[in-house]
């Protein structure tokens, strides 16, 4: 796959930080890829504009080492709670425990404002810890939310995650554009071909 240095590669993205984390790895014509192999790749999501958008006014952690470990950390926990929802299945001990792990790295701090107004801070242990722990509580507001709307694509070729907006909720594809239209061409070819 080709493209521009710094840019983000991945095929779909602008979900929901938890499920954008889950989408850094994905596959396609060149088989699998994962953005989070590399400091680099960590660089390019940090900086994405959805990203950058959904981990609040502190400024972008360091694109480290350390950040990359804790955002690992964090996307096994997610990949094993998704795996669960979408089986409808109760979370398991272990990934239960991996997420409260990332999440005791971070709080909201609420304040009362000067202007009488409600205020809320994020703080974490360390910078580093900054999108994983961001990603996590992401995951609690989207399960407290509608836990029934966090979708795998059904393509069962595809890797992708998705939160359904749609009014009615039947969301299946990652995109139409991708596998929404490879399953609709593999339909008529089935049609036309008797199979």
């Amino acid at each position: 796959m080709s493209h521009p240095p710094g840019a983000d590669p991945r095929p779909l993205t602008g979900e929901p930080l938890a499920l954008d984390l889950l989408n850094t790895r994905w596959i396609d014509g060149a088989g699998p890829h994962d953005l989070l192999d590399s400091v680099a790749g960590l660089a390019v999501w940090l900086n994405s504009p959805p990203v950058r958008g959904q981990l609040g006014p502190a400024p972008a952690p360091a694109a480290d080492h350390a950040t990359l470990d804790r955002l690992l950390l964090a996307r096994t926990a997610l990949d094993a709670l998704a795996a669960s929802a979408a089986r409808q299945d109760q979370a398991t001990p272990e990934s239960t425990e991996r997420l409260n792990e990332v999440l005791s790295h971070g709080r909201v701090h609420h304040t009362l404002g000067p202007d009488g107004a409600p205020a809320s801070a994020v703080e974490v242990d360390d910078p580093s810890w900054t999108p994983a722990w961001y990603a996590a509580e992401n995951w609690l507001r989207l399960i407290a939310d509608r836990p029934d709307r966090i979708r795998p694509c059904a393509n069962h070729a595809c890797v992708l995650h998705f939160y359904d907006v749609s009014k009615n909720g039947t969301r299946r594809w990652c995109s139409m554009a991708g596998c929404g239209n490879r399953a609709k061409a593999q339909r008529h070819y089935a049609r036309r071909s008797g199979a």
